[in-house]
């Protein structure tokens, strides 16, 4: 009896890991023993049978909102984390075309070494292991500065100009290398997280853009979040049963985020209420398809890299001036609008 193409029915024998508590409960296919329950599925399952169900779930959310097809390709930014190293996993055991990006942030880890480097070798562990491209844009290289060099600049929380500088050269590299869509590995805590987040601000110009899918326009590629609808428990079991290695460690800039303040609010209701995470974004996803779109703002290319924007200069290349204006004693390198070959992007892995 096969659960999976390639994978024996064992019943769930051996020690289960990250994400699979102890458990009495059967599978439910094949009466193995589970190595999770979802209860918000009504769902328990072995280990041979949870990734061909978690494959076919992440089928289904790429159909059910038109993400993408099996001749498109697809670039999966990745962290070296379970989410998106997970993601890129799946959507090539899915028979889909997909390469992996990584911007290294030149984030230090609380040990002192290089989080950030130690990331990028699990990204390029799995380019090596599934055959596809790796493209490595290094902002030290890029920009000649990094991350902690920007947060010392701007005098913000890190989270904010990294999330913007992670968000530029995403949609650069997908825009110059052609790609059909972008992809990253969001998942349901993060979504449900960011929804409330939003919800208790009544931010509505932030309400209206998160869906599992941001069409493209003229300048931004398409994004897409095939695992919106799973958890990071769901997630982390995926990739440890598939023999995917990830980074354990947060990064750590995100000590204090507002972010998991919000996660660990909800998480406590999803204990209470199994299947609450999950309601409170597909309702929203519901309710907001009934809702007139607002109008886009207007755009035009940034006077200083040639990206969209809707004011002269954007969001990225202020955040670079201030820290190129703040960076006395930091050998920095003034970077203008170049194609990412032109800026250190580096080919770690090419499919023969």
């Amino acid at each position: 009896m096969k659960c999976g193409p390639g994978r024996p029915c064992t019943g769930g024998r051996g020690r289960a890991e990250e994400g699979a508590p102890k458990s009495y409960r059967r599978c439910k296919p094949c009466g193995g023993k589970a190595v999770i329950h979802m209860p918000q599925h009504r769902l328990a399952l072995c280990r041979a049978c949870y990734p061909p169900w978690f494959e076919k779930q992440t089928q289904r959310t790429i159909e059910r909102f038109h993400m993408f097809g099996k001749t498109d390709r697809i670039l999966v930014a990745v962290s070296g984390g379970k989410d998106s190293l997970g993601l890129w996993h799946a959507l090539l055991q899915l028979g889909y075309v997909a390469d992996g990006l990584y911007i290294h942030l030149r984030i230090q880890g609380s040990d002192g070494l290089a989080y950030s480097q130690r990331s990028l070798e699990f990204a390029r562990a799995y380019a090596d292991r599934s055959g596809r491209e790796l493209i490595v844009v290094d902002l030290q290289e890029t920009m000649g500065f990094g991350i902690p060099e920007i947060q010392r600049a701007v005098h913000r929380p890190a989270c904010s100009p990294c999330g913007t500088t992670k968000r530029h050269y995403m949609n650069k590299v997908a825009v110059e290398r052609g790609y059909d869509g972008l992809a990253t590995g969001h998942n349901l805590d993060d979504e449900a997280a960011t929804l409330f987040s939003n919800t208790l601000r009544w931010d509505m110009d932030y309400l209206a853009r998160q869906t599992p899918v941001l069409p493209a326009a003229e300048g931004f590629a398409r994004k897409v979040k095939p695992f919106c609808f799973f958890s990071e428990k769901e997630t982390a079991l995926y990739a440890v049963l598939e023999g995917v290695p990830y980074i354990r460690e947060e990064c750590p800039f995100a000590l204090g985020a507002t972010s998991l303040e919000h996660k660990d609010v909800i998480n406590r209701l999803e204990h209470e209420s199994p299947g609450t995470k999950r309601a409170f974004l597909a309702n929203f996803l519901s309710a907001k398809d009934r809702l007139p779109a607002p109008a886009p703002p207007a755009m035009k290319p940034c006077r200083e890299c040639g990206s969209p924007s809707p004011v002269e200069v954007c969001a990225f290349c202020r955040l670079r001036a201030a820290t190129l204006a703040r960076g006395s004693g930091l050998a920095l390198t003034q970077v203008g609008a170049r194609s990412v070959e032109g800026q250190g992007a580096v080919v770690c892995q090419v499919k023969t």
